[in-house]
């Protein structure tokens, strides 16, 4: 059996939302083969979810990660804080899927930590519905972002993220996101792990951090977002890379998609959004 990656790392999938490039992760996943498979948190977003929107198209998803794991795939589910309402079934194990809050992959290179990272975020861990509200903004934005590519498209001109150019501007996003990674770094170089992985922040990274006098190098990587950036991290042949998905990518349409008998909204609605 052939692998096209050893792992593969995708987060923040946002399913259930309208912001989801969920037609384009499932292009992505038609193309790869990983030896595991790294679910790094808010793949299902419960905290937004509806029973009136959750398209063919995402229910695809999770249909290709199925798939996966039939064929041999190890896919590990790190939950995050927007479908932590399935933390209550952390350590549940079933043929090639885990579900869990972390997990340490001993690659070849060093081992890696990967989690989530909410748990570094003050806003989720104190005022969980100060977060919640930004959620629900957030994802307004990215449907008047949806609103404004197609038009884009329309015309022929590039896409826009307007969610990211605002992010790119604030200066207290920018010093959050810069200390979020050194504090992660830090903490990963003093339990003596070589690699730490994270999701969350939306904001895909590879960067090497030391101390002070330049010893104990460790290494940042964040696998971004399926909703803004469309990015993954592969780790093959020794080695860590960001994957993004191109605008010239084929993506299958929705209306190419197989039928899933999943009534996916029924089973959130009645086990998990209480």
């Amino acid at each position: 059996m052939k692998y096209t990656h050893d792992v593969v790392v995708i987060s923040d999938v946002h399913l259930g939302t309208y912001g989801a490039a969920a037609s384009e992760l499932v292009s992505y996943l038609k193309r790869i083969k990983p030896r595991v498979l790294v679910l790094n948190g808010d793949i299902i977003d419960i905290w937004q979810f509806s029973k009136k929107y959750f398209p063919e198209a995402h229910l695809k998803v999770i249909r290709e990660i199925i798939r996966l794991m039939s064929s041999g795939t190890q896919v590990h589910y790190i939950l995050g804080n927007h479908d932590e309402a399935l933390r209550r079934f952390t350590g549940f194990e079933m043929g090639n899927l885990t579900l869990d809050n972390k997990i340490v992959l001993d690659l070849p290179t060093g081992k890696a930590w990967i989690f989530h990272g909410d748990v570094f975020d003050f806003s989720v861990r104190q005022s969980k519905w100060i977060a919640k509200l930004g959620g629900k903004g957030y994802d307004l934005l990215i449907l008047f972002n949806t609103v404004i590519n197609w038009t884009l498209l329309k015309l022929g001109k590039d896409r826009i993220s307007l969610s990211k150019r605002v992010k790119d501007k604030v200066k207290g996003v920018i010093a959050y996101v810069n200390n979020f990674e050194r504090n992660v770094a830090e903490i990963a170089r003093e339990n003596g792990y070589k690699y730490v992985v994270c999701g969350h922040i939306h904001q895909p990274a590879i960067k090497v951090f030391a101390d002070s006098e330049g010893n104990g190098e460790v290494t940042y990587l964040n696998s971004g977002d399926w909703v803004e950036n469309l990015t993954a991290l592969e780790y093959s042949d020794d080695n860590w890379r960001i994957y993004q998905f191109k605008e010239n990518e084929e993506v299958y349409a929705e209306s190419e998609l197989n039928p899933i008998n999943i009534d996916l909204s029924m089973i959130l609605e009645e086990h998990l959004i209480h």
